[in-house]
């Protein structure tokens, strides 16, 4: 190989110290739709606290939090708030979130479940035209059909009741400050402003905030401010999440869905005061010693990273290391046998039967031994298997279309506690509808567009109160019943793949989070091998079309963040390149 994956941090690393000025790493930061390649970075370390999140405003407001005595719940709504006002593409309180939580006090892993939910009028054929076929993804997208009942706010209400420490209402005064004085557009908010200039000009509300006074899409540098998102933040912590879901921002939500003059949805407010955010137990998984533990249900992602290093574990990855064209043989091809299952199977266990075998280890084993081979897996032979379960029922396989808009931040506070928390509004902009000085998700496009054939049900298909199937993959890991490592992405369904790949570098080729983030993609869900353009993983497109796979080049766009605690009690931060975010600490 010319270049080399293990090397490629370290060829590229910074001459700043870990640490180095917010506002320097800021600027340096790279928006990857439209320009290739990474900038790499040095793993930031400390002792006590940090945060990494995907804006050095929001980071700070966290960390701001955590000095002041807050746990990790408390730096949680900071961080989530100010993320909402700096990178509104992203995520905010119109959309949904997972929140994986370790309590250390009890040393425990637990699961917060804040996915949207389809409005209770929301029929199987949301998203088919008068003559039955599927809508194009942005005629479904722009506008309240799309729009599920927003689940962060609930969710940080909860979690901050059983975990936090802090004022509720003080903890809303940073982003609503912020919101109020105003901040400097981002590079990365302002290409994606320009990329989705038509949709944005086309509605009212987003062209009224995204555009200057000439019609102009904001540039970066530019002073932004939003009053009425601090009304709103303002609200919120003085009535709390009731204020939201049940008075005047629930109507206006409401209005804005069911108004819309071109896609209008069945939103009501009878939908958004029967929100709950859910407490689940964690998925999780033994690897090489460690159990990897995430989101179950609605979310695909703990059940697919399960499967796919259950697939991997009979084989020698470590030795193999990153550079080996094998390695990315087993990865990419556990990786499409796990999104066979997932197609086929997953989706909300409250509406939908679920097989309890997914990661049974004799039906992992039986699988993995299609791996033993020496070129790549034919289509033929990628299909959902026959997983243990008790009461099997007939599924036809789904696909949804999962758009990489995200958010995942990682906080761990003086107490031990962590949070690993990916929060979305699905598409960049979501719904294309700001309502009160915020955006409205599109979370319902997640769900099959195609409900069933043939009269075999897609298990993600659209029915009232259901959440739709996520890709979000918060993890933590645990080594003797102590966390080592918190992680997750963005990435729509290449998450499951940023995620998979960030373990394996951290567990089998012993990175440090920094290096894991920051490595190259390769990514190989459903058959086409794609290859982070611009990066050191063009160097195995030869390679793996010689072992029988179709190759693609192209832009792959996580935002990993993610904290490590070392054996001696340090943590080691790291924050993907491919964004603006930073890992801040004391």
């Amino acid at each position: 190989m010319k270049r080399h994956l293990a090397g490629f941090f370290l060829a590229l690393a910074m001459t700043a110290a870990p640490g180095a000025a917010i506002a320097q790493q800021a600027a340096d930061a790279v928006a990857p739709e439209i320009a290739s390649g990474t900038k790499a970075r040095e793993a930031v370390m400390a002792g006590r606290r940090m945060v990494a999140a995907a804006n050095p405003l929001a980071a700070e407001a966290g960390l701001a939090v955590l000095r002041a005595g807050g746990t990790a719940a408390d730096a949680m709504v900071a961080v989530q708030t100010v993320l909402g006002l700096v990178e509104p593409q992203s995520s905010g309180i119109g959309g949904g979130a997972f929140l994986v939580w370790y309590d250390a006090a009890s040393g425990t892993v637990t699961t917060f479940d804040g996915r949207e939910t389809a409005p209770q009028a929301a029929a199987e054929t949301l998203f088919l035209t008068p003559d039955g076929a599927p809508m194009g993804f942005f005629e479904a997208v722009v506008g309240g059909r799309s729009v599920g009942v927003p689940g962060v706010v609930r969710l940080m209400e909860t979690v901050h009741g059983r975990y936090g420490r802090r004022d509720w209402a003080d903890l809303f005064e940073p982003a609503a400050a912020l919101a109020e004085q105003g901040f400097a557009v981002s590079p990365r908010l302002a290409a994606l402003i320009a990329d989705d200039a038509d949709r944005l000009a086309g509605q009212p509300s987003t062209q009224a905030y995204f555009f200057r006074d000439d019609g102009a899409p904001l540039k970066a540098g530019e002073k932004l401010a939003n009053p009425a998102y601090a009304r709103t933040l303002r609200r919120i912590g003085r009535q709390g999440a009731d204020a939201f879901y049940e008075g005047a921002i629930g109507e206006a939500i409401v209005a804005a869905v069911t108004g819309h003059a071109d896609n209008p949805g069945t939103l009501t407010r009878a939908d958004l005061a029967a929100y709950r955010a859910r407490e689940r137990a964690p998925v999780c998984l033994s690897y090489r010693g460690h159990e990897v533990c995430g989101m179950g249900p609605p979310s695909s992602g703990a059940l697919a990273l399960g499967q796919i290093l259950g697939l991997l574990e009979g084989f020698n990855l470590p030795a193999l290391g990153p550079d080996a064209p094998e390695s990315w043989r087993l990865i990419g091809d556990a990786t499409r046998l796990a999104f066979a299952d997932r197609g086929r199977y997953v989706a909300d266990s409250d509406f939908t039967r679920i097989p309890e075998g997914l990661l049974d280890r004799a039906y992992l084993a039986a699988r993995a031994a299609l791996l033993r081979r020496p070129t790549a897996l034919p289509a033929a032979d990628v299909v959902p298997g026959e997983p243990p379960w008790k009461k099997a029922a007939l599924r036809l396989d789904g696909f949804a279309l999962e758009m990489p808009s995200t958010s995942h931040f990682v906080i761990v506070d003086d107490d031990g506690n962590v949070a690993s928390m990916t929060s979305s509004i699905e598409n960049a902009f979501g719904a294309r509808l700001m309502v009160e000085g915020f955006l409205l998700n599109n979370q319902l496009t997640d769900f099959s567009f195609v409900p069933q054939r043939d009269g075999a049900a897609v298990a993600n298909r659209a029915q009232g109160g259901k959440r739709p199937r996520s890709s979000m993959s918060p993890t933590i890991v645990l080594r003797d019943g102590r966390p080592v490592h918190a992680l997750g992405s963005p990435g729509g369904s290449n998450i499951i793949a940023y995620v998979a790949k960030t373990l394996i570098a951290l567990i089998d080729w012993e990175m440090d989070m920094q290096q894991a983030v920051a490595l190259p993609h390769l990514t190989n869900r459903f058959g086409t091998y794609q290859l982070e353009a611009g990066t050191a993983a063009e160097d195995f497109a030869r390679p793996l079309e010689a072992l029988g796979y179709t190759v693609e080049l192209r832009a792959l766009n996580s935002g990993l963040h993610g904290i490590t605690f070392s054996e001696d009690g340090t943590l080691v931060g790291g924050a993907d390149p491919r964004r603006e975010g930073v890992a801040v600490g004391d």
